[in-house]
């Protein structure tokens, strides 16, 4: 495995001294800081190629931390997995708003834990992207709307937006086959593994943020009620239409 940088985020040592042994053994490089201040500073000057970030620090909490980190250019597109004791589902659906792509309640198992880094990393990985079914660039929404897996880049109207990799991912998929229904589950299976158990309310988080990004657009991410989610295979229209 080539080595890629974990940042670390968390203040109680025991546990980040836990996420650091098995990260190790695991043949990740690693980093360990213990407030959201120093977080922030080594994110944008070090670029991890993943975060791990509790919700509870001192100085900038990990909230802030979250909303901070997906305006700088280094860290829009950094997978952020949270790690914290805040289980309702409220801190799950806050923590998801403000651009986690994932998270995990204390306590929590290694295996798990570590299973659920590489699941982001490889989601991440170019080479992995390349290897879809659907590698290249493909157009939606009368040309405007341009999905590039291989890129990692979505472009509405040749202008870039800013999504998080789960957001990308759940676009990705949905738009991949138009007027196609997928309920809930599927789309956690498809951005997150099979094993990931998370409420179908994490998902509908998701579609409202990528919605509000893909402005005129975002009505076509369709509820299917007591189904899930399709990408509608509406008449094609232009911005301002």
């Amino acid at each position: 495995m080539s080595e890629n940088f974990l940042l670390i985020v968390e203040d109680e040592l025991e546990i980040a001294e836990l996420i650091e042994f098995h990260a190790r053994r695991d043949g990740f490089e690693t980093k360990v800081v213990h407030s959201g201040r120093t977080a922030l500073e080594v994110i944008s000057r070090d670029r991890p190629d993943l975060v791990i970030l509790d919700l509870m620090l001192p100085d900038v909490d990990g909230l802030e931390v979250l909303r901070r980190v997906r305006r700088l250019e280094a860290g829009s597109d950094t997978p952020i997995l949270v790690v914290s004791a805040k289980g309702d589902e409220s801190d799950v659906v806050a923590g998801i708003e403000l651009g986690a792509d994932d998270y995990v309640t204390k306590p929590f198992s290694p295996r798990i834990l570590m299973a659920r880094i590489r699941n982001l990393l490889r989601r991440k990985d170019p080479e992995v992207e390349a290897r879809k079914d659907d590698p290249d660039a493909f157009t939606l929404c009368g040309g405007m709307l341009v999905i590039d897996p291989g890129r990692h880049v979505v472009t509405l109207a040749n202008v870039p937006i800013v999504l998080t990799l789960t957001e990308f991912s759940m676009l990705q998929y949905l738009a991949a086959r138009p007027g196609f229904v997928r309920t809930r589950e599927q789309i956690i299976s498809a951005v997150h593994g099979r094993s990931t158990v998370l409420s179908s309310r994490t998902v509908d988080v998701h579609v409202t943020a990528l919605r509000r990004k893909l402005g005129e657009f975002g009505d076509r991410i369709e509820t299917v009620r007591g189904v899930g989610y399709r990408f509608a295979e509406a008449a094609e229209r232009t911005l301002g239409d």
